[in-house]
């Protein structure tokens, strides 16, 4: 009976352990392959990108921007948003630069000011739905100290049985029985 569940917290904490392996490749291992990842705390957008979701973003050149294009872009330096391109505006001094009318899918009117090229942030490739929520838990306290300590139990589960052992089993080597431990 022990064997079995011994089993069954081995699978158990090695199926937690592949959890946290994706979590952490979809919330920080893909800024190795240069896309950004933001969460959904609005509406706006909706029903294009569902509040609480995590869209990972991509960069883009602004000028091969054109209206209907989704960006995410620097509203001022704290604060990061996702809308629609509605006009793509020249200035009219310098027609190198460009600024973007941007509006909310669920918006009813545009938004207040023009974005700036320099402010565009990219392009969202892809999201996923609800994993924005455990992105901002963990992110800030208590949700670090919950996710510290939920590392350190997997790391506890997965090395005590390798560090207390189990029973004696002899086992045959080159024609000879060797006592090595088993879990």
């Amino acid at each position: 009976m022990s064997r079995l569940l011994g089993k069954i917290a081995n699978g158990l904490a090695s199926a937690a352990v592949a959890v946290v392996v994706i979590l952490a490749v979809l919330l920080v291992g893909v800024r190795l392959i240069g896309l950004q990842v933001f969460t959904v705390l609005s509406g706006s957008m909706e029903p294009t990108y569902h509040v609480g979701a995590l869209i990972y973003v991509k960069k883009v050149d602004p000028m091969e921007l054109e209206a209907g294009d989704v960006i995410t872009f620097m509203l001022d330096e704290d604060t990061v948003a996702t809308h629609r391109v509605v006009e793509v505006v020249p200035d009219e001094e310098d027609p190198s630069v460009i600024r973007f009318r941007t509006k909310g899918d669920a918006n009813d009117n545009v938004d207040g000011g023009l974005v700036h090229y320099m402010n565009v942030l990219g392009t969202p490739v892809f999201t996923i739905p609800m994993l924005g929520y455990l992105a901002s838990y963990i992110q800030n306290p208590p949700g670090t100290y919950v996710a510290i300590s939920a590392g350190a139990v997997l790391l506890a589960l997965v090395f005590l049985p390798d560090i207390f052992g189990g029973e004696e089993k002899p086992v045959k080597k080159r024609g000879k029985y060797e006592r090595t431990k088993t879990r």
